[in-house]
Order: C-alpha cells, then sequence, then structure tokens
C-alpha cells in the first residue's frame, strides 16, 4: 500500500479545498494515486469547491467579539473572492461566530479553530459546504485573542477595518481613539513598537535625499536624526494629532481624561494579499480561440 505523506495531502488540499482528513481518506482510498482522489472528494464535495480552491480571496470582512467584562477581545478575518459575498447573511454569520468561539474555546491557531463545532459541523465542514454552495473560495485568515489591561473599545469601519484598543479609564474617549487608529493606521503605540528595520530604511532615505539636495556630509547625520524623529510622531499612536482635536496628540488627550492606552490590534481585509487583476477583454478574446 503507497504511503501518505503530509505533502500528498497538502497537495490535495490545494486542488480541491476539500478538509485535511478527507483528503487523506481519499488518497488512502486511492492507494495514493493523486488523480483518482482528487476525483473521489469531487464526488463527495462537488466541483465548484475544487475550482474555488486556487483563486484569490482578498475580500471579505473583519469580525470582533468582547466579553461582558470587557476584558477579553476577539478579532478575526474572514476572506472570500467578492465583495458580494462578503454580504452574505451566512457568511457574515459565520464570521460573527468564528469571533465568538475565539473568546470561548481559546484555539490555538486556524486549524484548531477550524474544527470547533458549528452548526451541527465542524467550521471546516461548514465552510467547504459554503464555498460548494456560493461556488467562490473563501477562508479564515488570521485571528486573535487579547486580555487587557484595561477594558477593551472596538471600531469596524465598513466591515473592512477592524480595531481592537486596550485603555484603562474613560470608556467613551477609548471609543473615540479606536476611531482614530482606523482612521491615521498607526504601526505602534509608542516609538519602542517601530522595527529598527523601518527606522534604517527612514535614516537612508533621508541621507540620500539630502546629498542630492547638496547638502554638506557634515549635516547629514542631523538630518537624518530630525526626518527619523518626524517619521516617528507620524507612526506612532500616542504622537500622533488627534482626529478630532488637531492641536492634541493622542497622550495628550488621553492624559486629560486621566485614561491610559495599554496597546491596540488593527486588522485591514485582504492586507497583503495581492489581488489578481483581471483583463477581461483579455478572456473573452482568448475563450473566442477554444
Amino acid at each position: 500500500m503507497a504511503e501518505i505523506t503530509a505533502s500528498m495531502v497538502k497537495e490535495l488540499r490545494e486542488r480541491t479545498d476539500a478538509p485535511m482528513m478527507d483528503c487523506k481518506k481519499a488518497l488512502t482510498e486511492a492507494a495514493g494515486e493523486m488523480q483518482k482522489a482528487e476525483e473521489i472528494l469531487r464526488v463527495r464535495f462537488g466541483n465548484k469547491a475544487a475550482k474555488s480552491a486556487g483563486r484569490i480571496a482578498a475580500e471579505g470582512v473583519v469580525a470582533i467579539n468582547i466579553s461582558a467584562d470587557g476584558k477579553t477581545a476577539a478579532m478575526v478575518e474572514v476572506n472570500c473572492e467578492t465583495d458580494f459575498v462578503a454580504k452574505n447573511d451566512d457568511f457574515l454569520a459565520l464570521s460573527k461566530a468564528i469571533a465568538q468561539m475565539v473568546i470561548d474555546s481559546n484555539p490555538a491557531d486556524v486549524a484548531a479553530l477550524s474544527a470547533l463545532p458549528y452548526a451541527g459541523k465542524t467550521v471546516e465542514e461548514f465552510r467547504t459546504e459554503m464555498v460548494g454552495k456560493i461556488g467562490e473560495n473563501m477562508s479564515i485568515r488570521r485571528f486573535v485573542r487579547l486580555n487587557g489591561h484595561g477594558k477593551f473599545a472596538s471600531y469596524i469601519h465598513g466591515s473592512k477595518i477592524g480595531v481592537l484598543v486596550d485603555v484603562a479609564g474613560d470608556e467613551a474617549i477609548a471609543k473615540d481613539i479606536a476611531m482614530h487608529i482606523a482612521a491615521s493606521k498607526p504601526k505602534s503605540l509608542d516609538a519602542s513598537g517601530v522595527s529598527q528595520d523601518l527606522i534604517d530604511t527612514e535614516r537612508r532615505v533621508a541621507i540620500e535625499k539630502a546629498k542630492e539636495a547638496g547638502k554638506p556630509e557634515a549635516m547629514l547625520e542631523k538630518i537624518a536624526d530630525g526626518t527619523v524623529q518626524k517619521f516617528l510622531k507620524d507612526v506612532t499612536l500616542l504622537s500622533q494629532p488627534f482626529v478630532k482635536d488637531d492641536k492634541q496628540t493622542v497622550e495628550q488627550v488621553l492624559k486629560s481624561k486621566n485614561s491610559q492606552c495599554h496597546g491596540f490590534t488593527m486588522f485591514i481585509v485582504g492586507e497583503g494579499i495581492e489581488k489578481k487583476v483581471s483583463d477581461f477583454a483579455a478572456e473573452v478574446a482568448a475563450a473566442s480561440k477554444v
């Protein structure tokens, strides 16, 4: 009997979008023959899931849930291919339920989350059925589960940008800070959270610009220092001008409310996913030659 390896299961899953255990069973049944195993799964789950598996799911929603005491929060990004499906009631219900599951069950990763029960099935089984029913690829991309020092406030902008912020103190200002983060998109709470790579890049760019402008060699480091400091003010939450009152920084607004921000997390749907740009005219022309 042919040995069924992890790489074979992975390849079949990528081809068909079927659950991993079903892929392993199909490969075992097919004695390791990839094509036959794919046919078994297509019979079991239908052709739509298999056709959808390779397509990029860069649309979707962010869903958030916060515990009743405000001390624990979860945020999840669930992707699909089109904005139309992102507004589907079943898709939205699944996304909200997943955020609650993260709160309740604290899964270790997406695989553990996908194995949790939902609507009489596992999350993964339900997702696979939805893919077959709708004919569009969808996936749970990422999630976080956070325990706060203060209480969590949240803000979701158009279902595409989600923010969780941990603030001790005034709950109203916490909501405003969450909205500010969605609008201004800081990279970290303060300068200590900005990666050295980003700082080094800003410094190199500043030096090269100064050289091109003909600045003296002795001034280059001082110019670079000033540029880096401005960069850090622009990208760190506490140093940013508050969106509702740009005469004050976020840090000053928090202090005026006897409040402190301990951290934040932001998800932007599709961030970092390379979207496929289709040429409709080219597709029509190619189809006409078949």
